[in-house]
């Protein structure tokens, strides 16, 4: 299984000629993919999908399913009936088995609402949490961890980590933070996650294998 990550929070999963779009948002480039059998938007966010990206993908990949959980469904009705997913619910979409986890969005203020947000764990081998320090109750394999936005505080992402004990890792959701600022939030990742485990950085359009 190939994992390449685009800008931001936005993933390409690859097996067997399939491709699986994890959070195609407004910070990511136009995802132009043919060969996708599904997208999984973890909540409604705009920087983790938006109209035009879901309906670029659709027009490439007609009749695909579009997997989130209710949010997603309210605010992408206009071009796709959303597949609604909650914690505990499974998927299988071409060589794809996909667990879901996880309910809401991390808290951003008191003033904000907080949205749905389920995260995806793919082949019970690579989890995206989407916006929430959330985590599929066994082992993680391979984790793409935010490291930056609003919402988070580096020591609660640590602690995170900490719990969750990925043998792998690699950062994502970075467009909110400067060159500086993603380079040292990922020394906090790695000071967690390594020796045990690795922490790989992947520049947009670069993949792992797993």
């Amino acid at each position: 299984m190939q994992v390449t990550k685009l800008e931001h929070a936005c993933l390409v999963v690859e097996q067997d000629g399939a491709r699986l779009v994890i959070d195609p948002g407004a910070f990511t480039r136009p995802v132009e993919e043919t060969g996708v059998v599904a997208v999984v938007v973890t909540h409604e966010h705009p920087d983790h999908a938006t109209t035009e990206q879901i309906a670029g993908i659709l027009e490439r990949n007609p009749g695909i399913p579009v997997l989130g959980p209710a949010g997603v469904a309210a605010a992408l009705a206009e071009v796709v009936a959303v597949d609604v997913v909650t914690d505990g619910e499974a998927r299988t979409v071409g060589p794809f088995s996909l667990t879901f986890h996880g309910t809401r969005h991390q808290v951003i203020h008191s003033s904000i609402p907080i949205v749905d947000n389920t995260g995806v764990l793919v082949n019970d081998t690579l989890f995206h949490p989407g916006d929430a320090y959330v985590a599929p109750p066994g082992p993680v394999e391979l984790l793409a961890t935010p490291v930056g936005a609003p919402w988070l505080r580096i020591g609660d992402l640590m602690d995170h980590l900490a719990a969750v004990a990925p043998r792998r890792a690699f950062p994502i959701h970075e467009a909110t933070l400067s060159d500086i600022g993603f380079a040292g939030h990922t020394d906090r990742i790695r000071q967690v996650v390594e020796p045990a485990g690795e922490v790989v950085v992947l520049a947009p359009g670069e993949s792992l294998t797993v």
